[in-house]
């Protein structure tokens, strides 16, 4: 029998990712707020399952840390990754949604050594592998949102680094490296420190743009709706995941 997951941290990286699932907490009168390590940490129920909701802040570091208090200060059994990334392959459009199967660095760079593109010098394991149980709960709730018979959700690895993916040399370059489904800039590091914690991990995330030269076009346009997406195919995802099921 699976082990119940009792508590569980999500973090997002910007507020438009948190906003809606900070909100359920707010509207259900179980909100509280914990300022700690830079952050707003909101603790709460979501679909009946005790959960941790923070903005992390942008980038690898930022969400590192953030993971690091979730587990140690929060006590979490499971971290879930949301909000909005780039498209990357697996035919991902605009809307659609990708969950992790695992995540690397793909600005992690140590080829003059003999390493290989991604790996990371001295470590075991570079692709940090999402829960098998996470994802089938992500997949479940996704065909349960109203943007299942319109759109799709595509398992693959998640590719992160410190940068914004806005050309499309760059994108082939990192297509080439390490053939993620998506690209953004927080996965990976939260991944890690889930890893090195024994804590399992999932990332879900909705396609805002196509990491290429149309992002200035794209991005600002979409970011709300992406975030949005992705925030109630988290929501879903903890009925699923719920003691009582």
């Amino acid at each position: 029998m699976e082990k119940c997951i009792k508590k569980i941290g999500i973090i997002g990286a910007m507020d438009s990712e948190i906003s809606v699932l900070r909100s359920i907490m707010k509207e259900n009168g179980s909100l509280k707020q914990t300022e700690a390590g830079n952050c707003t940490f909101n603790e709460g129920v979501i679909n009946g399952v005790s959960a941790v909701v923070v903005k992390s802040g942008v980038g690898k570091v930022n969400a590192a840390l953030c993971a690091q208090r979730l587990i140690l200060q929060f006590g979490v059994d499971a971290v879930i990754n949301t909000g909005i990334a780039g498209a990357m392959g697996g035919n991902l459009c605009i809307f659609d949604m990708a969950v992790s199967t695992d995540a690397v660095y793909h600005d992690m760079d140590a080829v003059e050594f003999g390493y290989k593109p991604t790996e990371i010098p001295q470590m075991k394991v570079s692709a940090f592998p999402a829960d098998e149980r996470l994802i089938k709960a992500a997949k479940s709730a996704f065909e349960k949102t109203n943007k299942s018979g319109e759109r799709k959700i595509v398992a693959g690895r998640v590719a992160t680094g410190d940068q914004f993916v806005a050309e499309k040399a760059v994108k082939n370059h990192i297509k080439e490296i390490c053939s993620p489904v998506c690209v953004e800039m927080e996965g990976a590091a939260i991944a890690h420190t889930c890893y090195v914690n024994c804590i399992p991990y999932v990332i879900l995330r909705c396609i805002s743009d196509m990491a290429d030269d149309t992002v200035k076009a794209t991005y600002s346009f979409n970011e709300e709706t992406a975030a949005e997406e992705s925030s109630k195919a988290v929501i879903e995802m903890l009925a699923e995941l719920s003691c009582g099921n």
